[in-house]
């Protein structure tokens, strides 16, 4: 049997932001797969990149597959950067700089702890939430490009698959907030979860899933 683990934020951890009786994606996930699988969830909302190896101590002993949602919270603790003043545009992209490589180096660690398990892992890009505010919304997409770099560069050199949720939730209602995920955008990508762990057994090799 196999055993998806599901590591993270409140991508994976919705269940306190969707309507009352509806699934969170833990639930869709585990719906979608083969009827032998099983999927458990370990990640947590709220959770930072270097969170993730404090919940890689709860992966059971029979996990085959670790899923990874993370990222959004590190970018939402540096969103004051982006409503910053600057004296001159190299100042401003010095400033985004080194927010950039902060997060290179916690992700970096983060993906070496995944792979000390020995278990096929999943990466996934941060999604472009969906704030009500045009110009907060312009600047957040512009900011994540610099977080989804890391994260692409790092499915990339890994040679592990990237599910890349700016893709998958690309509709407003796929948002019950503007960074969390509804019952709608979880069942969008509790599909592209199952489709690749249970629909491709070619690893290592790096291949990029939306739609």
């Amino acid at each position: 049997m196999s055993h998806i683990i599901l590591l993270g934020d409140s991508i994976f951890d919705n269940g306190a932001y969707v309507l009352p009786g509806q699934p969170d994606l833990v639930k869709q996930v585990q719906a979608k797969l083969p009827k032998d699988w099983r999927a458990t969830l370990c990640a947590v909302d709220g959770a930072a990149t270097s969170d993730v190896v404090h919940q890689l101590r709860n992966v059971p002993a029979d996990a085959s597959h670790l899923v990874v949602s993370v990222g959004g919270n590190d970018g939402l603790r540096n969103i004051g950067v982006l409503r910053e003043g600057a004296r001159s545009v190299a100042e401003a992209v010095g400033r985004l700089a080194d927010v950039r490589e902060e997060f290179s180096r916690a992700y970096h660690v983060m993906v070496d702890a995944l792979m000390q398990h020995r278990l096929p892992v999943v990466l996934c890009t941060i999604y472009e939430a969906r704030f009500s505010d045009p110009q907060e919304q312009r600047l957040v997409v512009t900011g994540l490009c610099l977080f989804n770099d890391v994260i692409t560069r790092e499915a990339v050199a890994r040679r592990v698959p990237l599910i890349d949720l700016r893709l998958i939730c690309d509709e407003p209602d796929d948002y019950a907030n503007p960074i969390e995920p509804s019952a709608k955008g979880g069942e969008k990508i509790a599909g592209v979860i199952a489709q690749v762990v249970a629909g491709n057994t070619i690893f290592p090799r790096t291949q990029v899933f939306a739609h």
